[in-house]
């Protein structure tokens, strides 16, 4: 593992020590400082350790400055070089560079890399009947294939990851040790004679013993059969999505209600019927990341309606591993689906199954067979979420191809562990400049997803090193996520962050503010303790870092039985007409859809306001005017009625459409927004015969115009002029797109997201920056 150099002659040699950090193992960095090295004439010697890879390099100055210099600028496509630091150290001299073996010990200061893509390389020799590792369902390199998935620890090695217990053969243990191979150090790295096997479980529970495991998974599937596939971060279950039967028994199965399942399809090229593809999601669909990407769908295609019923996007990802490229058929292969379902191996509300064992437990009543391999999976990881909103991307759930690379932080933060919310969850540890985002752990209402979150704060804390001194929650008197703080503080100071602020306060971070001049947030969501007591989501706070103020809000009104009313958006629809003295006259959709009985019961709870606490949640005014349209009145899975009602928008049509007004009034310098006038010109609208498309879309522009005139109110009075839109009602693009574009025009600086989620997914982070701002007992 080493080669002489050429001699070098001139000015005395000088030495250096440097220390790269970022995510530099596994990602063939060792190899690149060597092969730079050799090509300087340098001699010393590369290490990974837990702090980063460590060089030292000896030889002519100029060359030593030359290599230091480089580092950086064409380092290996998967790194992430975050800092070089370099220092001058005692002469050693030395015959050639070698590459040492891993350092352990010390404070853990590298980064692991996301899970990667099958890489162009790898996808050849998949495809060469006259390569070694021909339709090797685990093929990889230092390019792509698993990282976070299948680490147990650091530096980054081959014994602290899974493929641990796979012993290499003699020929990848020759490109194991060979600097100049593209699989040196590619700790995943094995081939059909020592990497793991795969296997297809029939459904009573025994191996099939088909030599061709793939080949008789992909008959199952185009015979209309529900496959538990294992992934990369757990399992799948697959079905044919051309197949109607197969897509609804799938769901019926799953108990998915309407909620739309995600498609992976062979290639970007052949999805061009399904939906609109421009070049900002092709771009993401074909990244290393792979992520789920939402694409506006087009009418009268070949995909079961069963797949994505009711909303106005389907969610497309490309295949991310050699299995899934296996499985969707090779060039010469036989038949078969090219466009699978691929949803989460789960059952609703639980997290993914990552145990073998456990995946044909709990996924017995759902898959009728298993395509299963022995690599294990280490940490649980889901498919991530994205989906372009003006150009830019928009990330709705981060994990798989993601996590866990950090966040850069405008501010330093003591150690920290923010524990996020109880939807959607993903908890965050920080330290310094650096913040640290979970893969999406899930609703924190199940003991598995409980379970799940507890060992994953324990797996991220042993890779980033990370010992928090505080923690940061929820200031929801209920929150499981919160609950689980107090209980595992062991002493430390546990910090209450209020929901919204928290929204802003992670808007403000991605962004780089430093915190010392306040922004206009809007927090949009459907639900988030007040901190007078009431449920909160239309809010417009004054906020820094440090606090923040409520200037408006939307104008309460009740959630008459709390999540039953956001089960039934009926429900909202009805408080909201008799909050703004309108009749719920039988002629109105919301009222036909409340059964007579509840009708009466939620009539007497509203008269004497039992289990009414009050809202002032935008997502709930969503539903309420998704039902009142007649769009949706039952809400199987999160945010549904307002998926529907936006999807109902963007099939109006493109003339002036007109709008309706909120009133504004003030109490208490806080302004209120009234949405009476709006409900009254919809229920105006809706009797003389205009379309709920219609209707939607002049819902939308209303919402719109509230935000532009408040937002304008604020900077009159208080100066200013940037506004940060966040909160989980801005995955809307219509809405963000409209908001975003009116506020510019009047000369705002509107923040998005682009790195974390709107929604409760990037919640911890502002826990974080808000908590880091608080004083605790030193």
């Amino acid at each position: 593992m080493s080669t002489a150099p050429a001699v070098v002659t001139g000015d005395p040699p000088l030495r250096r020590r440097i220390v790269v950090r970022g995510v530099v193992q596994g990602v063939g960095f060792r190899p690149y400082l060597y092969g730079l090295a050799t090509e300087l004439a340098l001699v010393g010697h590369v290490t990974n350790t837990p702090e980063g890879v460590v060089a030292e390099v000896e030889g002519a100055a100029a060359a030593v400055a030359r290599f230091c210099d480089r580092i950086a600028a064409q380092a290996p496509p998967l790194a992430r070089v975050e800092s070089v630091h370099h220092q001058e150290v005692p002469v050693r001299g030395g015959e050639a560079f070698t590459i040492l073996a891993s350092r352990a010990g010390g404070p853990a200061r590298t980064l692991v890399s996301p899970d990667t893509a099958t890489c162009a390389d790898c996808l050849a020799e998949l495809a060469d009947p006259a390569d070694r590792r021909h339709r090797h369902p685990f093929v990889n390199c230092t390019h792509c294939g698993p990282r976070f998935t299948i680490v147990t620890g650091l530096p980054y090695d081959r014994a602290h990851t899974t493929m641990a217990g796979f012993a290499l053969c003699a020929d990848c243990a020759r490109e194991y040790a060979d600097p100049a191979d593209r699989r040196f150090h590619a700790q995943p790295v094995a081939c059909p004679r020592c990497g793991p096997r795969l296997r297809l479980i029939a459904p009573e529970g025994d191996d099939t013993g088909d030599p061709d495991p793939v080949a008789g998974a992909r008959a199952l599937l185009a015979r209309g059969a529900i496959l538990a596939v294992k992934g990369l971060g757990g399992y799948h279950l697959a079905c044919d999505a051309t197949d109607a039967a197969a897509v609804a028994l799938l769901r019926r199965r799953k108990a998915r209600g309407d909620k739309p399942f995600a498609v992976m399809a062979a290639s970007a090229d052949g999805i061009g019927h399904l939906v609109r593809l421009g070049p900002e999601e092709r771009s993401l669909l074909e990244s290393a990341a792979r992520p789920i990407v939402l694409l506006r769908r087009r009418p009268g295609s070949a995909l079961a309606e069963a797949v994505a019923p009711g909303g106005p996007d389907l969610g497309v990802m490309l295949p991310y591993t050699p299995l899934h490229h296996l499985l969707l058929g090779l060039p010469g292969d036989a038949e078969g689906p090219r466009l699978l379902v691929m949803t989460s191996g789960n059952v609703s509300g639980e997290p993914i199954v990552t145990d073998d064992t456990e995946a044909r437990e709990r996924l017995a009543h759902l898959a009728d067979a298993w395509l299963t391999h022995d690599r294990a999976i280490h940490v649980p990881c889901d498919d991530s979420v994205v989906r372009v909103c003006d150009g830019e991307p928009l990330v709705l759930r981060r994990s798989r191809g993601y996590a866990p690379l950090p966040v850069t932080l405008p501010l330093p933060v003591r150690p920290a562990l923010a524990v996020g919310g109880d939807l959607k969850n993903a908890f965050c540890l920080g330290t310094d400049r650096r913040a640290w985002l979970s893969a999406h752990i899930g609703d924190m209402d199940d003991l598995g997803t409980q379970r799940a979150f507890a060992h994953a704060v324990g797996q991220l804390e042993s890779i980033t090193g990370v010992r928090p001194q505080s923690l940061a929650a929820d200031r929801h008197p209920g929150y499981r996520s919160a609950r689980w703080a107090d209980r595992n503080a062991a002493g430390r100071p546990v910090v209450r962050v209020q929901h919204h602020h928290a929204h802003v306060a992670a808007a403000m971070a991605e962004h780089g503010l430093d915190g010392t001049r306040p922004v206009i947030g809007v927090a949009f969501d459907g639900t988030g303790h007040g901190d007078d007591g009431a449920v909160w989501g239309g809010e417009f706070l004054l906020a820094d870092y440090d606090g923040f103020t409520r200037f408006a809000h939307l104008a309460y009104v009740p959630l008459p039985g709390g999540d039953a009313a956001v089960r039934r958006p009926y429900r909202m629809a009805l408080s909201h007409l008799r909050a703004a003295g309108l009749s719920r006259s039988a002629d109105l959709a919301c009222t036909a859809a409340c059964p007579a009985d509840e009708l009466q019961v939620l009539e007497r709870q509203l008269e004497r306001d039992l289990h009414c606490v009050p809202t002032s949640s935008m997502g709930r005014l969503f539903d309420a005017v998704s039902s009142l349209t007649g769009v949706c009145h039952r809400s199987g899975y999160e945010a549904q009625a307002a998926v529907e009602l936006e999807s109902a928008a963007l099939r109006a049509p493109d003339d002036d459409l007109g709008t309706y007004a909120f009133a504004l009034h003030e109490a208490e310098a806080v302004v209120r927004a009234d949405a009476g006038p709006v409900l009254a010109a919809i229920v105006d609208d809706l009797r003389a015969g205009v379309p709920r498309e219609v209707v939607a879309a002049r819902f939308h522009r209303a919402v719109t115009g509230l935000v532009h005139r408040v937002c304008g109110l604020a900077r009159e009075r208080h100066g200013l002029d940037t506004v940060a839109l966040t909160g989980g009602v801005f995955a809307n693009t219509l809405l963000s797109s409209a908001c975003a574009a009116v506020l510019r025009e009047d000369g705002f600086t509107v923040l998005r997201h682009r790195l974390v989620p709107p929604g409760d997914g990037g919640l911890a982070l502002g826990q974080l920056m808000v908590a880091a701002r608080v004083r605790t007992t030193d």
